[in-house]
């Protein structure tokens, strides 16, 4: 397929009121432009929160189709029921369907949230002061055990496959000594996903009826 046969696909899939949601699987052959495909979505049917207006905006109470990932993140953090205001939140990552949206999302519960990607130095420094962590990577065990402050709430979204086994971005056994709270690999931040998926592709259809 053609950039501009999938774009024109798209186009009938919008146009479609037969179609909600519309999910992109990555990643995309090497001759197709992944960033316009998600510009190409209609963000009312972009149930994966990959679209410009979707993954870039502020998460307000209005903003009712956000990141699936970003939004499971967060889900997982409020179910410790610890309040993040005030917080050192740290993300490690920047990519903008995980790591720059739940960036704004702390943010926006008032968290002081440095983000942390591949030029960052000191990056142990920076995870030792993190009272919430998520790590978002793509790096197998890039996260030290010992790294972790003690009483941390620490979300690993990066999936690995080391030698047949499917391991996150924290050396989990290690850390897990330290943290208050841990997502495993696999098991954690996926089926919440999965759910957030399911949310927005609900919230896409209430949107398109409203239209």
């Amino acid at each position: 397929v053609t950039q501009g046969q999938l774009e024109q696909s798209i186009q009938q899939w919008n146009d479609d009121p037969a179609i909600h949601g519309i999910f992109v699987h990555q990643p995309m052959p090497p001759h197709i432009d992944p960033q316009r495909v998600s510009a190409a979505i209609d963000p009312r049917k972009d149930i994966e929160g990959i679209h410009p207006q979707n993954s870039a905006r502020r998460f307000f109470a209005r903003a009712r189709i956000g990141s699936c990932t970003a939004l499971a993140v967060m889900e997982l953090i409020e179910a410790t029921g610890v309040d993040v205001k005030g917080k050192e939140a740290v993300v490690i990552g920047h990519s903008e369907i995980v790591g720059r949206p739940v960036s704004m999302l702390l943010l926006d519960k008032l968290a002081t949230t440095t983000i942390c990607h591949v030029a960052t130095r000191r990056l142990e420094e920076h995870v030792k002061r993190a009272d919430v962590l998520v790590v978002a990577a793509g790096k197998p065990h890039l996260v030290k055990g010992d790294w972790i402050k003690p009483g941390a709430i620490v979300i690993d979204v990066g999936i690995n496959v080391i030698e047949g086994r499917v391991v996150g971005d924290v050396e989990f056994e290690a850390a897990k000594e330290r943290a208050a709270f841990i997502t495993p690999v696999p098991g954690g931040v996926g089926p919440v996903t999965v759910m957030m998926v399911m949310k927005n592709t609900v919230e896409a259809f209430k949107l398109q009826q409203s239209h």
